[in-house]
């Protein structure tokens, strides 16, 4: 390891960041290195200007994948070396608002019907009946099961939170049928290093198998369900704050997306089409046909 290498690891370890997180800027800079066969310390904001360029033009990469590869250069030059000009001189990409694309309650359903393995489907049944992430679903400890209070703690979540998420009494049923046939310890979903959790790239799999079995056109990924659970309680009533909190999320305006997709808000509204007087009247109608 170069010492440039375990000098930006420690800054990020001081800070606290996120173990994906730190993986994901070392292997960025990594990149960023190899592509100019230099040192990023002799390296400066034209070069910085010039990758980006390559990213975006060259690789035809997302504004998301670029907007990685510059906060891992931001970190870097403005952290770990200190450079004045960074913030400045690294521009970050503005990136497309798309709302998801969400699943029905019959989507659901079936798309969970799908899934052959009992670990597999007890997993994903979790992420959409409590609304995790993921990586929050993957690192659930039998502990982690409050039955009493009916609440599942949330161990270190997205910005190193924890946070306590509702536990459905149907939920907490499937949670004991499966224990009882699997008896996992002390991880609830285990994968296939001994010791160790299931990993992210494993669920993902699974879903793209379910998917196809499933036959449903829509994008399919284990974070859709996550988008199903909140957009489903949105239209049920809830509140957007109480979602806010079980989503775990920092900013209300993250959540209040699901305004924009949630049918009781969007489609419940009448049309001011629909006040206009004799309205009726502006409907299409077949003109009569004309025989020679």
């Amino acid at each position: 390891m170069t010492p440039l290498r375990q000098r930006m690891l420690e800054d990020m370890s001081i800070r606290n960041l996120a173990e994906n997180t730190q993986q994901s800027y070392l292997q960025q800079i990594s990149s960023y290195a190899k592509h100019f066969h230099r040192s990023p310390e002799v390296l400066g904001p034209e070069d910085v200007r010039t990758y980006q360029v390559y990213l975006t033009a060259e690789r035809n990469l997302s504004a998301t994948s670029v907007g990685i590869a510059t906060a891992a250069l931001r970190f870097l030059y403005k952290v770990t070396l200190k450079q004045n000009w960074a913030p400045d001189e690294i521009p970050m990409p503005k990136k497309p608002f798309k709302l998801p694309v969400v699943l029905s309650p019959e989507e659901v359903m079936h798309f969970l019907d799908c899934v052959d393995s009992v670990k597999h489907r007890t997993l994903l049944v979790t992420a959409y009946a409590a609304g995790l992430r993921v990586s929050e679903a993957t690192h659930l400890k039998v502990s982690d099961i409050d039955s009493q209070r009916m609440v599942l703690r949330v161990d270190q979540g997205k910005g190193r939170k924890d946070r306590f998420v509702m536990l459905s009494p149907r939920l907490l049923n499937v949670l004991r049928a499966y224990w009882k046939l699997e008896r996992p310890n002390p991880w609830l979903f285990p994968g296939g290093i001994p010791g160790q959790p299931i990993t992210r790239s494993a669920v993902e799999q699974v879903c793209q198998k379910a998917h196809r079995a499933a036959g449903i056109t829509k994008p399919i990924t284990p974070h859709s369900l996550r988008h199903a659970f909140a957009t489903h309680l949105l239209e049920s009533g809830t509140d957007v704050r109480t979602i806010q909190l079980l989503l775990g999320h920092r900013s209300l305006a993250t959540t209040s997306r699901y305004l924009k997709i949630a049918t009781s808000t969007v489609c419940a509204t009448v049309s001011p089409f629909d006040l206009l007087p004799k309205a009726d009247s502006l409907q299409p109608t077949l003109r009569p046909q004309v025989h020679f």
